[in-house]
């Protein structure tokens, strides 16, 4: 996934990594070594994103998930010595209640660490970074971000996304970021130089470029290149400081340091990494 992410690399302690796997070979063999992947623990409910093509995305032919989420959270969930993984399919929208009221028991879907978002939840370490990017059509002859000034922009309802424009947008001189008028839900805001409308999904954002609703679109940029084809580019000189992905839990539960060092050992040994390569 090249261009739109950079992954948490970490040093790739294989000699380590032998070791424990030579020592873990030889006690299973005295039956002193239990693997994560018989695990008695039962399943494991991983909310998961299905519309997101090499992170988490739903065949709905053959009912399967496929993406780099997906084999994280199965990777994750052997390691913990769960047997089994159910995945749940999420939304922004919903995502934050899915977890809140434990129809989950972890979100891996996309779900940057954010601050406010800290107050409710747990957060691994991250294992993605990623850069929100500006999407417009080629038609629309805009290269530059000033090309957007008067126009009006998507975004995604249910993410952290619009907050960060508005306050990118009044960094970079933009806007004065006050807010002219907005609607009762804030899927509608006026400000200054610019409109602001978020939608629903991520299809009906694309579509919404597509059909000259909005000018560009503002959305992660591995998000992104599920929507991008040959009549779209991306504008070089914008770019949101990287959003961090990591998997959720609820506040303090039992289940958020294990998670925790599971992902970070994931991390030291590569494993993260290979995946990352896998469905670059």
């Amino acid at each position: 996934m090249h261009g739109s992410g950079k992954t948490i690399r970490r040093p790739r302690r294989w000699a380590l990594a032998v070791v424990a796997l030579l020592a873990c070979s030889a006690l299973m063999l005295l039956g002193g070594c239990t693997s994560g992947i018989a695990g008695d623990k039962g399943t494991l409910k991983v909310g998961v994103r299905a519309d997101i093509i090499g992170f988490g995305y739903l065949n709905e032919k053959t009912g399967k998930y496929y993406g780099l989420e997906i084999d994280i959270a199965t990777e994750m969930a052997s390691r913990m010595g769960y047997g089994d993984v159910e995945f749940v399919t999420v939304t922004p929208d919903d995502r934050k209640e899915m977890l809140s009221e434990g129809k989950v028991d972890a979100l891996v879907a996309c779900y940057s660490i954010a601050d406010s978002r800290k107050k409710n939840f747990d957060f691994s370490p991250a294992y993605y970074n990623n850069a929100v990017v500006m999407v417009v059509q080629n038609s629309s002859l805009i290269d530059q971000l000033s090309g957007l000034k008067g126009g009006t922009i998507g975004t995604m309802a249910g993410a952290n996304t619009a907050p960060m424009l508005a306050q990118k947008m009044a960094d970079e001189g933009f806007s004065d970021g006050e807010v002219r008028s907005a609607n009762e839900d804030n899927t509608d805001v006026q400000f200054d130089n610019y409109h602001l409308l978020q939608y629903a999904s991520y299809q009906e954002l694309s579509d919404a470029l597509e059909e000259g609703l909005v000018d560009g679109m503002a959305l992660d940029g591995a998000i992104a290149k599920t929507y991008m084809n040959d009549e779209r580019h991306t504008l070089d000189d914008f770019s949101i400081d990287p959003q961090e992905y990591g998997v959720a839990t609820q506040k303090d539960s039992d289940l958020s340091e294990p998670v925790a060092t599971t992902i970070q050992s994931m991390l030291d040994d590569g494993t993260i990494d290979q995946l990352i390569d896998k469905w670059d």
